[in-house]
């Protein structure tokens, strides 16, 4: 199973905006279209 994670380094650590976890690329792409459309997620694989 995979997530796809977005940063936002203009965020400090712990700051519930400076991390964005997806359960689809599509919602990735689609949060990302809408809100940052510079920003990148990018695939994570989650252990099991």
């Amino acid at each position: 199973m995979t997530v796809w994670i977005s940063l936002d380094t203009s965020k400090q650590v712990g700051d519930l905006d400076h991390l964005k976890v997806f359960a689809t690329e599509d919602a990735a792409e689609t949060w990302l279209q809408e809100n940052d459309p510079e920003g990148v997620a990018f695939e994570y694989e989650v252990l099991e």
